[in-house]
């Protein structure tokens, strides 16, 4: 009985969490004091499908497939993805400067940078999973963030980080269409 309640207990700030972020993420319209003229933003994201090989005693991580995705101040977009060892050719574009701001006033208006954790490990049965690294640098200040996928893990993750991944998944989407 006291785990389920437990569990009720721990989703209450989770849900709250949601219902303020979902808004911010749904409107298009960027509020007046969530990003400045001198605000500036480097985001780089990072999406690794990694396997577990198994060599007699010992376990390595193999990344199958990775995905970097770099975008700039400026609205630079650089994509860049390696597979099974080859890099693929480089994918560039530009961000509209409003897309940028909404970037900017996600991670601002979230308390993204004051998130107190740096790494999620994945639980060791894992086998094959994707793992998340994200990188922002807003006005000087840098976080940097690594997650499994939320089946690869028993640890809590918060859902801004999820919602900033989903974003930048976004992007990387239009890029490959």
């Amino acid at each position: 009985m006291a785990r389920p309640l437990l569990l009720i207990i721990a989703s209450i700030p989770v849900i709250l969490a949601i219902l303020i972020a979902i808004p911010m993420i749904t409107n298009p319209q960027i509020p007046f004091s969530a990003t400045n003229a001198d605000d500036k933003i480097s985001i780089e994201f990072t999406k690794h499908h990694i396997q577990k090989s198994a060599l007699g005693l010992t376990e390595r991580l193999v990344p199958l497939k990775s995905e970097i995705l770099v975008i700039s101040n400026e609205g630079t977009v650089r994509y860049l993805v390696t597979e099974n060892g080859s890099p693929l050719p480089e994918k560039t574009t530009t961000l509209k400067r409003d897309e940028v701001k909404k970037f900017i006033a996600l991670i601002k208006e979230t308390g993204f940078m004051q998130i107190p954790i740096d790494s999620i490990p994945a639980d060791r049965s894992m086998v094959e999973y994707t793992k998340f690294s994200l990188k922002v640098t807003l006005n000087g200040n840098t976080k940097q963030i690594q997650w499994p996928e939320h089946n690869a893990t028993s640890v809590f993750i918060p859902p801004i980080m999820t919602m900033v991944g989903s974003e930048l998944q976004n992007v990387t989407k239009k890029l490959n269409e």
